[in-house]
Formats: structure tokens, C-alpha cells, sequence
């Protein structure tokens, strides 16, 4: 992967990635909220690396964003699995300005002033995703409106200070919406659950947040769009800029997976090979062989697209299948380079305090994050075989 310092200076020094490796253990043991290193982040401006610099961001681009998240995660996954939230907001206000809309510039105002942005989309038992919600949006005589329901998986829980929200307005049964929108934090009618007890990723700390009446201002009302998919450009914005600095965070897993097995191979002797390194072991050098190539493959698929999306590419209807297939194949590509990672290194890593054990809990989460392998498999085959066909009543 091609390291080169960007035009503008990396916001992520060597010296803050230290300090951030060395709390990582102690967040996952403790279940505990990265804290500190939220605080360094934001010192450090990278809660703005996507603002653009007119809004007093660093005006990163999310091709060397996503270069960054990679950096990020390969020392504290569940650190950059929770920034990841607030970069997607700030990528999707940013995607839209570039193409022409500005309905989200309020989130970019926000950013660069300090608001920690946090995702609250994801419902239990809701596998439409973006197409659809079990969240009551009651539109109020202001133009606000005013939301009831659950969601899960509110990575930056502790933390955020503005939550992008989604919920269904039936007022007109007939043409029910799906209305998206911006709450504060101080609302009365937001709260969270205690609930992230988790195999991985405990320093997300991401709660599941419980809305009763939660309000939201007619200016932080953004989109009212018909249930399903849809052409809006806000969907392409989430989708894009969602999927590839996932991809990021999870390589980041497979380059710090990767970096240990290559440590543990000459650290490790072997009586049956006169006590020589493992590194001169044909299996163990086979399996680093097939970790590396395997990683190789996955970096330039993530700098492609993600430099797509920053030049305004036009994929057309393949915008979609690329997306999901490269977070798809960066998860399962991570796993499998954690996977041969921990063969390499031997039984200590399988002690709950062991980086790479710590990795292998980590990276399980990518299983579960949209779009997942059914959901993938399924875009593609579409784009690729058309949509499935009704067959009929049968005889």
C-alpha cells in the first residue's frame, strides 16, 4: 500500500498511534469507553479530517481518510470503528456538497465547532437498513417532528452530541415517508441502554439508545423519502462512504493481524527444526505468504473507489454491487488473515489478553455490519442477472 504523506499533513501522528495502541487492552478488559482517546483525537483535529477547509476542516479527502482509518484500526480497532460514525456523517454532508446540495452543510458547521455526530439507524429485527424503519416519525405543527423507537449498535454512545436518526411517517396512510433527521443529545426524550457487553469491539461502546418522543427541528429535517430503495443521493452518500471506511477499519485489522504473525514467526522456535526460527518453517512461511497476498489484494481496491467518490465517478447502477462487494470481501478478507495470523503464532494467543485474541473477537464484528455476505451476494446478482422474477401461482 502506497503510505506517501498526503497533501496535508496526517492528523494521526506516530506518537498519538502509540499512545492509542497502549489503552486499547485496557478499554477491551474493562469494557470501557476510549475516552482518552477521543479526547486526543479531537485535539488533534481528526473529528474534522472529512470537513472541507472552507468549514474549517482539514479537508481530507475520503480516499486518504480511508488510508487513515487503516493506520487507526491496525492500533485500536474499536476506536476507529466508533470515529468511523461520525467520519460517515461528515463524508455524506461533504459527498452531497460536492455534488450539488448543501442540506447537510449544518453538520459540517457542526463538526468543525466540535459536535461528535453518532448513527442511530440500525433496529432490531430490521433488515431493510436504509429502506425502511419501525421508528415512529410524528410530524409536529412546526415542521419538526418527533421520534419513538429503538436503535442499536449507537457506536460513539457516551459521546455523541447530534444523532442522524431515521423513522417512518405514517401520518398519510397512503404515502407513508421515510423522514431523516438530526437530534441533540440533551433532548429529554432520548436515553440509553447499559447494554454493550459484547465478544468485540467493547470500547465502541456502542448502546443501544432508546428514543421516546425525541425531537427534532424543522432545520435539522433533511429528507423525507418513499419507503425502498430510492435514487436520492443521500442513500448513494451513506452507502459510499459507509462501506468504504468500514473496508478500511477492517483491513486495518488484517495489516495489525499480518505485522504479528511475521513478529511471532521469528520469535518462535521449533525443537523439531533444531531449534530454528519459525520463519524457516515452509508451512508457517507459506501461510505469511498467503496472509500478505491476500492483503496486497484489498488495498487498491479501497484507494480505487473511495477515489472514485471524491472525483464524482459515475458508475451508474454498478455504484452499488462495488460497494457492497468491497466491504464484503474486506471483511471476510480480514478474518482470513486473522485467521492464519493466530496458526502462525501458537496457543498464546488464544489468552483474552493477547493482541491478536483481542483481534480475532474484533474482527468477527465485520460479519454483521451492511451489508452483509446474503445482502451482497444479493446486489450483485441483481446487477448482474437482473432482479429476481415473480413465478406465478402455482399449478
Amino acid at each position: 500500500m502506497n503510505d506517501s504523506t498526503p497533501a496535508t499533513p496526517s492528523p494521526l501522528s506516530d506518537e498519538l498511534l502509540a499512545r492509542i495502541r497502549g489503552r486499547a487492552a485496557g478499554y477491551d478488559r474493562d469494557n470501557a469507553f476510549f475516552t482518552e482517546d477521543l479526547a486526543e483525537l479531537a485535539e488533534a483535529g481528526y473529528l474534522r479530517a472529512l470537513v472541507p477547509a472552507r468549514f474549517g476542516g482539514l479537508g481530507l479527502t475520503l480516499q486518504q481518510v480511508a488510508r487513515e482509518q487503516i493506520r487507526l484500526a491496525g492500533h485500536a480497532p474499536a476506536t476507529a470503528l466508533a470515529v468511523n460514525m461520525h467520519l460517515v456523517w461528515t463524508g455524506v454532508a461533504r459527498a452531497l456538497l460536492e455534488r450539488g446540495d448543501d442540506s447537510l452543510a449544518f453538520l459540517l458547521d457542526g463538526a468543525a465547532a466540535g459536535d461528535i455526530l453518532g448513527f442511530g439507524v440500525s433496529e432490531p429485527g430490521n433488515d431493510l437498513v436504509l429502506f425502511g424503519s419501525m421508528t415512529d416519525a410524528r410530524p409536529q405543527p412546526d415542521g419538526g417532528y418527533r421520534f419513538s423507537g429503538t436503535k442499536v449498535f449507537t457506536s460513539l454512545s457516551p459521546a455523541w452530541t447530534s444523532l442522524g436518526v431515521m423513522g417512518l411517517d405514517s401520518s398519510v396512510p397512503d404515502a407513508p415517508k421515510i423522514v431523516w433527521a438530526f437530534i441533540d443529545r440533551s433532548d429529554p426524550g432520548v436515553s440509553r441502554k447499559d447494554d454493550w457487553d459484547t465478544l468485540g469491539m467493547r470500547a465502541s461502546q456502542s448502546q443501544s439508545t432508546v428514543l421516546d418522543g425525541a425531537y427534532a427541528r424543522p432545520d435539522r429535517v433533511f429528507r423525507r423519502l418513499d419507503p425502498g430503495p430510492n435514487p436520492d443521493p443521500l442513500i448513494f452518500a451513506i452507502f459510499a462512504t459507509f462501506e468504504i471506511l468500514l473496508a478500511a477499519v477492517y483491513t486495518g485489522i488484517g495489516r495489525r493481524a499480518l505485522e504479528l504473525a511475521v513478529d511471532a514467526a521469528g520469535r518462535r522456535t521449533s525443537l523439531k527444526n533444531d531449534g530454528r526460527s519459525l520463519d524457516q518453517d515452509p508451512d508457517i512461511r507459506w501461510r505469511i505468504a498467503d496472509a500478505a497476498i491476500a492483503m496486497d489484494g484489498i488495498y487498491p481496491q479501497i484507494d480505487a473507489l473511495a477515489r472514485d467518490v471524491d472525483e464524482l465517478a459515475d458508475h451508474g447502477a454498478q455504484w452499488y454491487p462495488r460497494l457492497a462487494g468491497l466491504k464484503h470481501r474486506a471483511t471476510e478478507n480480514a478474518k482470513h488473515v486473522v485467521d492464519q495470523a493466530l496458526r502462525v503464532s501458537g496457543g498464546s494467543s488464544y489468552f483474552a489478553g493477547n493482541e491478536l485474541g483481542r483481534l480475532y473477537r474484533d474482527v468477527l464484528a465485520g460479519l454483521f455490519h451492511p451489508s452483509d455476505a446474503e445482502s451482497a451476494h444479493s446486489t450483485v446478482a441483481s446487477a448482474w442477472l437482473g432482479p429476481l422474477t415473480d413465478p406465478g401461482p402455482a399449478t
